[in-house]
């Protein structure tokens, strides 16, 4: 196989890869010890994110044309790409936390559903709850007042229970 061929196989993987993408973001992960890796990696993964270090110039062809091309103004250096491909802020969230321990890693850069983000906004997005976390919210929010009003009535019901005997 030709050079030019194992590199557009890496620039294909990357494509398909973004083409089900809802977010990708570009670390720098220089510096992190074997053992670092390994735990960031294997959170990743559980996470069902991919988490993958490619040379700048395939992601560059990659992204050409697609939703994910303002990563470019951030292929300097050493680029690991996350993609997630359910939660959009799983990844970002994820590294976040990991960044606590390891303060080498840092954000480059992002783009979360269409909307390109600098590792400043990447650090707030990562502070956004899961998707599951807010609707389980909004549904604990909806059923405390609903739960509330269901009382009452029943205790209006039981109320005229009590006073339709004594009327006989």
């Amino acid at each position: 196989m030709a050079k030019i061929e194992q590199k557009q196989v890496v620039v294909n993987e990357i494509k398909e890869k973004l083409e089900r993408a809802t977010s990708a973001l570009l670390v720098d992960a220089r510096g992190l010890t074997v053992e670092q890796d390994t735990s960031l990696r294997k959170q990743l993964r559980e996470a069902g994110v991919d988490y993958k270090v490619y040379k700048n110039t395939m992601m560059n062809f990659a992204v050409e044309g697609t939703n994910y091309e303002s990563l470019k103004d951030y292929f300097s250096g050493p680029s690991t790409l996350a993609v997630c491909y359910e939660d959009p802020t799983t990844a970002a969230s994820i590294i976040k936390k990991f960044m606590k321990d390891a303060k080498v890693l840092e954000f480059k850069g992002g783009v979360i559903d269409g909307v390109a983000y600098d590792a400043a906004g990447l650090t707030k997005i990562a502070d956004i709850p899961s998707r599951e976390v807010l609707l389980s919210r909004l549904l604990g929010s909806l059923q405390g007042p609903m739960a509330s009003f269901a009382r009452v009535i029943k205790a209006i019901a039981e109320k005229d229970g009590e006073a339709a005997p004594a009327e006989a």
